[in-house]
């Protein structure tokens, strides 16, 4: 094997590894090895959004938009251990998102129960008295909407095969069916990309920048555990995940907006992380990596 073939495999193995946790290569072979009809067909939008390391920005920008719900930021903070254990957290979404995207019917199921079980159990109030259940319906539905709204904006800029309009109808649609059967009010899981902006901006009376969201971004920029030698990478990650974050949510996390860089030099070094991470994934994928059209 060539040097460069050693490095990138080495490299490879040691992104995996933060990202679907020590259990992942047991849970890809599962998922891709298991014979059984699955809820998406090879092709579909679902699969090749998520799929591609265009969900690294994706993610962290979902993760920023969420904590924008003073109730669903008092159940993070509470109760999910994302400082103490975020590579813990981040493998258990992770392995959600690809058991559900690409896995047998039946692991989907057992997936959705399992996080519904989990839900069941975590309640509290919140710093400003309000109560929560992470079962309700309405905080479901925008944790969804948060996160197909962040997932798409990232694939349509650094995607390697933006979707088309009617590709991207459809993956909304397609994500909705997961949040249904995760318990997300159905009038509130949008079915288009319209139907997705106006939930969005339905919600935003609901939000604003709390202390809690304030230190998760500052977490998410100066304190996850990641070795010196990442942390430049990372911080790329992170500016191109904070760019395509919406204007009007940006002050309220003090996150910086720089409309004439973000559109420059940080949209460049974007592609060139997403397109690293897409090189470092090769054939076997760092991401889940289930992108051909159907037969």
């Amino acid at each position: 094997m060539a040097p460069l073939e050693v490095l990138r495999s080495q490299v490879q193995q040691a992104v995996f590894a933060k990202v679907a946790g020590p259990d992942g290569p047991v849970l890809r072979d599962r998922i891709h090895g298991t014979p059984g009809p699955r809820w998406f067909p090879p092709g579909s939008p679902i699969r090749r959004v998520h799929a591609d390391t265009a969900m690294y920005p994706g993610g962290i920008r979902a993760l920023l938009l969420q904590s924008l719900h003073p109730l669903a930021m008092a159940a993070v903070a509470e109760h999910s251990g994302y400082r103490s254990d975020p590579w813990g957290r981040l493998a258990r979404t992770s392995a959600f998102l690809a058991v559900t995207t690409f896995g047998t019917a039946e692991d989907a199921e057992a997936s959705v129960a399992a996080v519904r079980r989990v839900h069941a159990r975590i309640s509290g109030v919140a710093p400003d008295g309000r109560s929560y259940r992470a079962s309700d319906p309405h905080l479901l539905a925008w944790i969804h909407v948060a996160e197909v709204d962040s997932f798409l904006t990232a694939h349509q800029t650094y995607g390697r095969r933006p979707l088309t309009p009617q590709e991207a109808d459809e993956y909304v649609a397609q994500a909705g069916e997961v949040a249904l059967r995760l318990g997300a009010d159905p009038a509130e899981v949008p079915t288009s990309t319209a139907g997705l902006a106006a939930r969005l901006e339905a919600f935003r009376p609901e939000l604003e920048g709390t202390r809690e969201a304030r230190d998760t971004a500052r977490f998410l920029l100066l304190e996850a555990p990641l070795p010196l030698v990442a942390r430049p990478a990372y911080g790329l990650l992170w500016a191109a995940a904070v760019g395509l974050m919406p204007t009007w949510a940006r002050s309220p996390l003090l996150l910086p907006h720089l409309p004439i860089l973000e559109r420059t030099a940080i949209r460049a070094a974007g592609h060139t992380m997403v397109g690293g991470l897409r090189w470092l994934a090769g054939a076997d994928g760092v991401v889940t990596v289930d992108d051909q059209p159907a037969a």
